[in-house]
């Protein structure tokens, strides 16, 4: 039961991801949680290290698509700086927009990866589609309400995973 919120990997940040260990490990796209992975809530505009890191991936032929809960209004205007491709209203934990996206790519689930910042969704949806999972943590402290409510069952899920998993560890890269 438990497995189902296990990641692949935990990176700090997705920011950290390069394209040559994306690449080493079979990774043809990213696919991406929006609020509080890809950009904080409140810098609508993204930084100049999210900026860096896309362009890096665009350089490098790898696509980064949006995965978001959100309604299509909320991700086109938080993308709207950005210009990222997007499924929005994507129903996770359930991997149906994972495999939206998949088709949009035409590429396999084992040849891409769904970063997020919470277990029960990103990396629950991740695993309901096959796709390999990154887990990183929060931009920012802070939380939409219904956020709040996972952050709390997380807790006792991130302890069970601990004690069935005792070596794994928050990387600064994915190995």
């Amino acid at each position: 039961m438990i497995e189902k919120f296990k990641p692949t990997w935990q990176v700090k940040r997705i920011y950290s991801l390069t394209p040559e260990e994306l690449r080493k490990a079979g990774i043809k796209a990213v696919l991406t949680d929006l609020d509080n992975t890809l950009i904080a809530w409140d810098n609508p505009e993204g930084t100049s290290e999210l900026k860096r890191w896309i362009a890096e991936m665009r350089t490098a032929k790898i696509p980064v698509v949006v995965v978001s809960n959100n309604s299509r209004p909320h991700v086109k205007r938080a993308l709207s700086h950005i210009e990222l491709p997007f499924v929005s209203r994507s129903l996770k934990p359930f991997g149906y927009g994972i495999h939206r996206a998949l088709k949009k790519l035409n590429l396999n689930a084992d040849e891409v990866v769904m970063v997020g910042d919470q277990l029960l969704t990103d990396i629950w949806a991740a695993n309901m589609a096959g796709t390999k999972s990154i887990l990183v943590k929060p931009l920012l402290n802070s939380d939409a309400w219904n956020t709040k409510i996972n952050r709390f069952f997380e807790y006792f899920i991130k302890k069970r995973l601990v004690k069935k998993y005792p070596g794994a560890a928050w990387q600064e890269e994915i190995k």
